[in-house]
């Protein structure tokens, strides 16, 4: 049986692990009590939640492409904000049990905006 190079240790070290790893870094910031969020500018929040889901969807493009190389990009640009935004979804919808968080659609917005610019970026 043919070893499948999309599947070494150094595939899943390099690609696989970055976005598990960032993935688990959103949820812990989003534990993070509404009180204890420092005020850093005006318009913080929407510039984090773009920044933030604009690198989990860069990490989730460099995953796609090596582990996938034949999916058209048009498929992959739909596949990564499937993904990012669902995971936004679930995210949203965590911060409800935190205190002092909320689940915002706005948010969500924010999220899916810096999908697109990551998409397009990385295009």
């Amino acid at each position: 049986m043919a070893v499948n190079p999309n599947n070494t240790p150094l595939i899943i070290i390099k690609y696989w692990i970055p976005v598990i790893f960032y993935a688990i870094l959103i949820f812990l910031l989003s534990s993070i009590p509404g009180g204890n969020i420092p005020f850093l500018f005006v318009g913080q929040d929407a510039v984090l939640h773009i920044i933030e889901y604009g690198i989990l969807a860069i990490l989730l493009n460099r995953l796609i492409k090596k582990q996938w190389p034949v999916l058209m990009s048009y498929r992959r640009f739909f596949l990564v904000f499937f993904i990012s935004i669902t995971y936004g979804i679930s995210d949203e919808l965590h911060q409800l049990f935190i205190p002092n968080r909320y689940c915002s659609g706005l948010d969500l917005a924010f999220d899916g905006a810096g999908i697109l610019m990551a998409n397009i970026f990385y295009r």
